[in-house]
């Protein structure tokens, strides 16, 4: 649980910001029911997956930064009609530190494991980080994946995710400077606003929790950059998807979203959330609901 940040100056500036996808805006004040089970991946990683509501299955890839928290807000809107399965990804197991095995490759097996307990093809929802995930794990599984809500993947187009900026911000963590870590990937990656970098260190509570996963989203950027530049390979992934973004969000996010539907073969709507950024998931998790519902009614058949 967290406490919603005070100045109105830090909320504008907070809705476009990748990397601190699962920082709490609101506390969820009304308790829900949930279901946790254990799922054992490929290589023996062990997930524990929650497991709300009854229906199709909708599974939840949730954004850098922290936890499948993230889209608890959403879940309980979904919950209602639908089975939502939610997993804190293998990179964001270790508070303070990064899983060891916490690869792209390991983490598309999570995905598609956890997706296998369905006993049917899900509806696959990533976010940001989390999309790139999804999107991977349909390449390598179509058959497990009914459709794609895709909200602002940090697909790498025509250069590297990171460059220059990863290393610096690999080895500010190696001197074990977490900060300085985040700072750069805030700065230079996420090329988040200005404003918000220089507020979001005042904020102590949220700038602890920041750094306590700063590890986990060095390695989550590297993993990305470890797909190498350009997305051609996802116009062999006939997918019906959806993509999602913010009004409000970075450029570049919508650049690459933008490029995305270009090479997707089966893109059944690119939706823009006026007045929201990169957090709508927190910010208006009644509307982001609201947009899966009826694609996930089209392609849960």
């Amino acid at each position: 649980m967290c406490r919603q940040p005070h100045p109105a100056q830090l909320r504008a500036a907070l809705t476009p910001v990748p990397g601190a996808g699962s920082v709490c805006p609101f506390p969820y004040a009304h308790a829900v029911a949930m279901d946790t089970t254990q799922v054992t991946s490929a290589d023996g990683f062990r997930i524990p997956v929650t497991e709300q509501g009854h229906g199709r299955p909708v599974l939840i890839v949730h954004p850098g930064g922290g936890t499948s928290a993230a889209w608890a807000g959403v879940a309980r809107h979904l919950m209602v009609r639908f089975r939502v399965l939610r997993f804190d990804r293998r990179t964001y197991s270790v508070p303070g530190g990064v899983e060891p095995t916490a690869t792209m490759e390991n983490e598309v097996n999570d995905v598609l494991a956890v997706a296998a307990t369905a006993g049917e093809p899900v509806l696959l929802v990533g976010h940001s980080s989390g999309a790139v995930v999804a999107l991977e794990a349909a390449l390598a599984s179509t058959a497990q994946v009914a459709g794609m809500v895709l909200y602002e993947p940090p697909v790498a187009v025509t250069e590297p995710l990171g460059g220059d900026a990863l290393v610096r911000a690999k080895a500010a963590l190696a001197a074990g400077d977490p900060g300085r870590a985040m700072e750069i990937h805030l700065r230079e990656i996420v090329q988040a606003p200005g404003l918000l970098a220089r507020l979001l260190p005042l904020v102590r509570p949220l700038w602890r929790q920041m750094t306590t996963f700063a590890p986990g989203q060095i390695r989550d950027d590297a993993n990305i950059e470890s797909l190498g530049v350009g997305i051609d390979r996802y116009a062999a992934l006939d997918v019906p998807a959806l993509l999602l973004g913010g009004a409000r969000s970075p450029k570049h996010l919508r650049a690459r979203l933008d490029a995305l539907a270009a090479v997707l073969p089966d893109v059944d709507s690119l939706v823009i959330l006026p007045r929201q950024g990169h957090l709508a998931n927190a910010w208006a998790p009644g509307k982001v609901a609201q947009i899966i519902e009826p694609f996930a009614d089209r392609v849960l058949r």
